[in-house]
This record gives C-alpha cells, sequence and structure tokens, in this order.
C-alpha cells in the first residue's frame, strides 16, 4: 500500500532545503538524494493536511517522464540506489518509491512554464491585457481554449510563502544570459510538445506544465525536480473537454476549486482539508499516474 509521509526524518544526513513538497538532502560525490513528501502546497501555501502516497506517485511520474524524454534532455536523474542511501535502521519501504538520488545541480532561477491553453493565471492575464508574459494573443480567446501554439510564459522563483510572478522573456535574459534563457525557452517547449503529444494518446490533455532546470559543472542544462506531474501541471480528460469553462482535471485544481469557495486569504496557515477533498484529490493523481505512466501503487 501507499506510505504516508508529511515530513522526512534522516538522522545523520545533511539537510540542505525543504521545500513545499521536496526534502533535499547533501549526498557525497556531488550528488543528492531528493524526498517527495506527502505534503500538498495550493497558493504557494503548503497546507497542514498531507494527501496520502502523494509523494510516492509525484516520484513514480517524473521518473516515467524522464525516462521518456531522456532524448531530448539530460536529467538529474543517476540511477543510484535509494535504499543504499539511507541511514542504518530507517524503514526503506517508506522512501524507496519517493526518493531519488540526483546529480546536484546550479538551478536556473526561474519557473519555467509551457502553456497549451489558456487558463489559470494565463486567463487572468489575458482579460485584463490581451497578452501573456509580454507576449500578444488573438483577440477573441476564451477560457480554456487552445492556443495557436504553446507558448514559453515563465515566472519568478518565489520563496515559500510568497507568489511567483509571471515575467517576460526580456527578465529570463537579465537574469540569466540569453543563451541559457534560449536553452531553457526551447527544451521547455520541445519537452511541453512531446509530452501533450503522448498524454493525448491517453485520454489526457496536458494544459500547461511547469518546469526546473539546472546546469552541471560544464554548464550543461539538466532538467530536475519533478516533471509533468498534477503538481506541476494541469490534467484535464479528453471526453470532458470544454471551451468556456474551467475543466476538470486530475490535478490539484481540485483542491484549489474547494479553496476558492472558502473565507481565506491565500497565504499561511492554510485551511484543514475535509476528508472527502483528501481521498478525491489521492484518487485524481492516482488515476493520473495509471493513465498516463499505467503504474498502479499498491
Amino acid at each position: 500500500m501507499p506510505t504516508t509521509l508529511l515530513q522526512s526524518n534522516l538522522p545523520g544526513l545533511n539537510l540542505i532545503h525543504r521545500g513545499k513538497v521536496r526534502d533535499v538532502y547533501a549526498l557525497p560525490a556531488h550528488e543528492l538524494l531528493i524526498v517527495a513528501s506527502d505534503r500538498l502546497s495550493a497558493f504557494d501555501v503548503v497546507l497542514p493536511d498531507p494527501i496520502p502516497g502523494k509523494g510516492e506517485m509525484l516520484c513514480q511520474m517524473s521518473n516515467f517522464w524522464f525516462a521518456q524524454t531522456a532524448h531530448l534532455l539530460a536529467n538529474h536523474l543517476t540511477g543510484k540506489s535509494v535504499a543504499a542511501v539511507l541511514p542504518a535502521g530507517i524503514d526503506a519501504n517508506l522512501y524507496t518509491r519517493r526518493s531519488v538520488v540526483a546529480k546536484r545541480l546550479k538551478p536556473v532561477p526561474v519557473e519555467a512554464i509551457a502553456r497549451g491553453y489558456l487558463i489559470g493565471s494565463g486567463w487572468k492575464d489575458y482579460q485584463a491585457s490581451g497578452a501573456l508574459c509580454g507576449i500578444r494573443l488573438p483577440a477573441g480567446l476564451r477560457q480554456a481554449e487552445q492556443l495557436p501554439q504553446p507558448i514559453f510564459t515563465p515566472s519568478t522563483k518565489a520563496a515559500a510563502g510568497a507568489h511567483d510572478e509571471n515575467i517576460g522573456f526580456d527578465k529570463v535574459v537579465a537574469t540569466v544570459g540569453g543563451d541559457l534563457a534560449e536553452q531553457v525557452r526551447d527544451a521547455t517547449l520541445k519537452i511541453y510538445t512531446f509530452a501533450a503529444e503522448y498524454a493525448r494518446t491517453r485520454g489526457i490533455i496536458i494544459a500547461d506544465t511547469k518546469f526546473e532546470f539546472g546546469t552541471d559543472e560544464s554548464g550543461r542544462l539538466h532538467v530536475m525536480d519533478e516533471m509533468l506531474t498534477p503538481d506541476s501541471s494541469r490534467f484535464w480528460p479528453v471526453a470532458d473537454y470544454r471551451v468556456g469553462i474551467s475543466p476538470p482535471s486530475y490535478d490539484k485544481q481540485f483542491v484549489r476549486d474547494y479553496l476558492e469557495t472558502l473565507d481565506w486569504n491565500k497565504t499561511a496557515p492554510g485551511p484543514a482539508l475535509p476528508r472527502g477533498v483528501i481521498d478525491g484529490t489521492a484518487a485524481k493523481y492516482a488515476e493520473a499516474l495509471k493513465k498516463l505512466a499505467g503504474i498502479e501503487l499498491t
């Protein structure tokens, strides 16, 4: 059965970062142990209730996509055994399906977002200005409509508790330099296009997704952290897709929709989730994992 882990505890390993979802530990040989917890963040706030098995599902989904896209871009996986690096006395069953041993990379300090459909903050920006991240879009587009072609819409990489903000490509260039900015943009659109075409064959639309990139000691670009998961993407069932509405989804939009019904100012602390929302979210993640990767965690 899937395990539940709100926060990792690995005595003897150096915890160097505890993010919204992932805990990162330093390992020898310029490597990291990355643990995907069952924490859930929404509107950039970590909620108090775990989603049982979520970290395992995220990790297995990411590993599937890393393998599928390795021909497009290098990734952070080393292929080394998680059990072999865990401290003595730790239950390996709690960590092996939710963790990876990864290369230690220098993060590119932007959120690399690909959008194929007009939804979320992109829809709000378009309504206000007719543009998104400085990209002028055709007039008359409706909510959830497919864009003429996928676009790269980066955002800032906010600290925990802060909100990401959409930025233009010129800001990315100013932050990381023109060559790296172009590499990130091209990789984002190439991977998104490949994944979206594959997902369609499995009955899922990938409306948008967010990638994390890093460079190794030689400056080579890698995709890292997580990839094309329900946490970092909007997954819509093809059969239920309609233009003009926010379609049902296999991702944490299910939680966002619930939170939008509350009198909450979207700042920490986040509200507790009812059991029905917790169980419903876990079921949606599991269904996405099965449909896209053919994986069932039992």
